[in-house]
């Protein structure tokens, strides 16, 4: 894995997720059950002994209704800045954004999870409900997910490369990215991002306005 930088803040995405679940009155077999992973997985992960990739992260999260920024920031879902009322609002985005009360994310103290093999720090300070800004590596071998369960979610993505490669798979296409390289996309599109080489990727990502993630099997067909 990629070097990050020093003063980071670990995440403790299992015990999240457990709190998570447990507000929402679901037993751990149940969730298990609705993502299609074993009990034992999801008990491993909330117990911080298993690491989920990022399709099963953000299965969780959807069955759970909350995103990875509320987990990030501490925060229940449903909680935070006051915001507009979206239904009313073409196209899902906000009339008004919420107020940036912190608008510099040093190198230090960057929020930080942990996946299979994925790293992602948060580049933003507040929490913020539209925009994901990613810092990402991505281990040699590891992707984010499995080939036959390609993730599908609102919005769009812009990801720019700056060391090593990865694999970006869009719909039937894939795009092999490497060093100053970019690359823009409908999330809608089914998706899967990859390391099949031997050194580790190093990218920023960006994603605008995502929503219902879920996973698509090969066949195109919703879980």
């Amino acid at each position: 894995m990629a070097s990050t930088a020093a003063g980071t803040t670990p995440v403790q995405l299992g015990q999240a997720i457990r709190d998570v679940r447990e507000q929402r009155g679901l037993s751990l077999r149940e969730l298990a059950r609705r993502v299609n992973v074993s009990p034992s997985f999801v008990s491993q992960i909330e117990l911080g002994k298993a690491n989920p990739s990022v399709g099963t992260l953000y299965s969780l999260l959807s069955e759970l209704g909350t995103t990875l920024d509320d987990l990030i920031g501490g925060q229940p879902a449903g909680t935070g800045p006051e915001l507009v009322d979206q239904s009313s609002v073409d196209g899902g985005l906000p009339e008004a954004w919420p107020r940036v009360d912190v608008p510099v994310q040093s190198a230090e103290g960057r929020q930080r999870v942990e996946m299979s093999g994925v790293v992602w720090e948060r580049l933003t300070h507040d929490h913020d409900p539209y925009v994901d800004f990613l810092h990402v590596e991505y281990a040699p071998g590891s992707s984010s997910c499995a080939p036959d369960q390609l993730m599908r979610h609102g919005g769009r993505e812009y990801g720019h490369l700056l060391r090593g490669r990865l694999d970006v798979q869009v719909g039937f296409d894939t795009h092999s990215l490497g060093p100053g390289d970019s690359i823009h996309f409908d999330s809608m599109t089914p998706h899967r991002l990859s390391n099949p080489y031997d050194e580790p990727c190093v990218a920023v990502w960006f994603v605008l306005d995502r929503r219902d993630d879920d996973r698509l099997s090969a066949s195109g067909s919703t879980r």
